[in-house]
Parts: C-alpha cells; sequence; structure tokens
C-alpha cells in the first residue's frame, strides 16, 4: 500500500505537451437516441488513460490531450451526452449518471481497452469515482483534480450563499434574474427558465447560470465571463441543472460511503486551496477515507483545470506515473 499522505504541491512548474491533433475520431451510438463524440490521441500502444470532463455538460477541449506524453499515452477524450460535439445537443432525455458510467464502459469496450487510468476534474472527479467504484477492475488509477462529491452541502454551498459570501458582486448578478419570493432555491428557481418554452430566455439564463460559475472558477480573473457563447451556455447548464436537481441520481454520502470498492486503486487527488466551486474539505474527507489516496494542495489555486499550479501539479502526476510504468519494465 502506498503512503496514505497529504502535502502542499511544490512550486516547481511542469507545462503542457504541446499542442496535437486527435489521432483518431468517431461518433458512437450509445443508445437512446444519443451519439458520443470520442477522440484519441498519443501512441495506439500507449498506456490507456479516459478523460471525464466537468460540468455536467461542460464537454472536452483541444487542451486535454496536452496533459499526456504523447510517446508515452493514449488519451481517450469524449463529450458525455447532450454536449459537445455529441447529440442531440442540450438534451437531457435519458442523461442521468447511470447511463454516464455505461457509456464509458462501451467506449472501452469498443476500443478492446482492458484497463485505463481515469483522468478527471470536479463534475469529471465525481463521475471518476462512481466509475471505479461500479467497475473497480477496469481502473489502474485514478487522477482527481477539484473534488466534487455530490452532496447536499456542496450544492447548497455554491447555490444557496456560501460561495456569495466570498463573491458578493457576482452572487448579486446571480440572483437579479430571479424573483425574491424565489431565491430559497436557486437551482428549482433557474430550473423553471432553463427548461421553459421560451428559447430566448432559456440562453439568457444559461449565460447567468454558467458565469456565475465560470467568474469563480480561478483565483485571478483577468475579467469577468459572459457565460460563453449562447448554444455551449444552453447545453451546460440545462444538463448541470438536471444533475444537480436529481442529486446526481446517487445517495447522500454515497461516493464516501463506497470508498471501500477503491482498495487497492491508486488515487492521486489535486485540489486548489482556494476553490470556490469546489471547497478543499471535500477533497479531505475523501482524502481519510481512501488509504490508497495521495492529496496535493496546490497552494495558489482555485477550482480552474487551467489554473497554472493545477496544471503543473497535473502534469507532474502523470508523468511521475509514466516514471513508474518504466521502471516496472
Amino acid at each position: 500500500m502506498r503512503e496514505h499522505g497529504s502535502r502542499n504541491s511544490a512550486p516547481y512548474r511542469r507545462s503542457l505537451y504541446p499542442p496535437r491533433e486527435p489521432s483518431a475520431q468517431l461518433v458512437l451510438e450509445v443508445g437512446d437516441g444519443h451519439r458520443l463524440y470520442v477522440e484519441q490521441s498519443g501512441r495506439d500502444d500507449g498506456v490507456p488513460v479516459v478523460v471525464l470532463h466537468g460540468g455536467p455538460g461542460g464537454g472536452c477541449s483541444p487542451a486535454m490531450r496536452r496533459f499526456f506524453d504523447p510517446d508515452h499515452y493514449r488519451a481517450v477524450l469524449f463529450d458525455q451526452r447532450g454536449c459537445g460535439r455529441s447529440a442531440p445537443h442540450a438534451s437531457v432525455d435519458d442523461n442521468t449518471t447511470h447511463h454516464l458510467i455505461a457509456d464509458i464502459e462501451r467506449i472501452r469496450e469498443h476500443l478492446g481497452i482492458e484497463s485505463w487510468y481515469v483522468f478527471g476534474g470536479s463534475w469529471g472527479a465525481t463521475l471518476a469515482l462512481l466509475y471505479a467504484q461500479a467497475h473497480p477492475m477496469r481502473v489502474r488509477g485514478l487522477i482527481l483534480r477539484g473534488v466534487f462529491l455530490m452532496t447536499q452541502g456542496e450544492l447548497d454551498w455554491f447555490y444557496n450563499g456560501g460561495a456569495g459570501r466570498f463573491w458578493p458582486e457576482e452572487w448579486e448578478r446571480f440572483c437579479a434574474l430571479i424573483p425574491q419570493a424565489e431565491r430559497d432555491d436557486m437551482i428549482a428557481a433557474y430550473r423553471r427558465r432553463l427548461f421553459g418554452a421560451d428559447r430566448a430566455e432559456q440562453v439568457r439564463y444559461a449565460r447567468a447560470w454558467a458565469a456565475w460559475e465560470s467568474n469563480l472558477a480561478v483565483l485571478e480573473s483577468h475579467g469577468r465571463s459572459s457565460g460563453g457563447a449562447g448554444e455551449y451556455a444552453r447545453a451546460f447548464s440545462r444538463i448541470e441543472n438536471h444533475y444537480f436537481t436529481n442529486l446526481g441520481w446517487i445517495e447522500e454520502g454515497q461516493i464516501l460511503r463506497d470508498v471501500p470498492r477503491l482498495k487497492g486503486i491508486p488515487g492521486y487527488i489535486v485540489q486548489g486551496r482556494y476553490d470556490m466551486v469546489c471547497p478543499p474539505m471535500s477533497a479531505w474527507n475523501l482524502h481519510r477515507a481512501w488509504a490508497d489516496s495521495d492529496l496535493r494542495m496546490v497552494t495558489t489555486a482555485g477550482h480552474a483545470l487551467s489554473e497554472p499550479g493545477i496544471t503543473s501539479e497535473l502534469v507532474a502526476v502523470m508523468e511521475e506515473l509514466k516514471a513508474m510504468s518504466h521502471t516496472s519494465l
């Protein structure tokens, strides 16, 4: 068993690998009318790692390929149901956590991969943990960033005024679109507008929902986000709200309860000390419950994957795993 410890991340900065195009792309039919965009990059015979994006509904980005040495890893990225280049766009029909776990297995089987590393942040960390608990024999290790355990307390923190105490101006903007009488449940209030009959209203509220999260994701903001392009924001916000309304279709405290299912799976948890979206307590609680985990607290970072300290530490983890695989040969 590896040492059960936590540490603050080293100040040495590690850079992303250069940009590159996918080596293969496909659209995979997964049933229920859903079609998933899937891509691969790196070596065809490389060590496989699947990347789980956040949100839910965020989609994957080209930058996500750059965490992995293309001469060593076979990186698999995909857009989860309803978002990114997957279709139907912004759909929440047959779109639950259980569907996504099954989709990951379909992708693995389709690509002929026996087992892989699972790399995910924020909601992607939630999904990675649930996938590993459902299919532990398929997981070589978990690399997690900005841990979110899908608990009511975490949702209350972000949507019931906790984070707003640190960002009062952004909280005021987020609340301004909602009548005072509905502000005791912001998730429900936004849901009524995100799923209303007026498409323009959907986009307006979607951009406000996405902007609230985006503007709190980085430690040092260089300008206020508008929430992104309308159709991106619409998919992101509808799917995210749909999942949060249903508490991810899991029981309260389920992930920590089922940590024993991760026994023997190494875990690397990279957490920003000043993460306003997913505060460090969730990462700490997970680490304390999981004997095979290594918690790396990045002292000057917020939530986003793009935070320099977060980026550096995640690249470092993948380099360490590469070195260990070479040592074992």
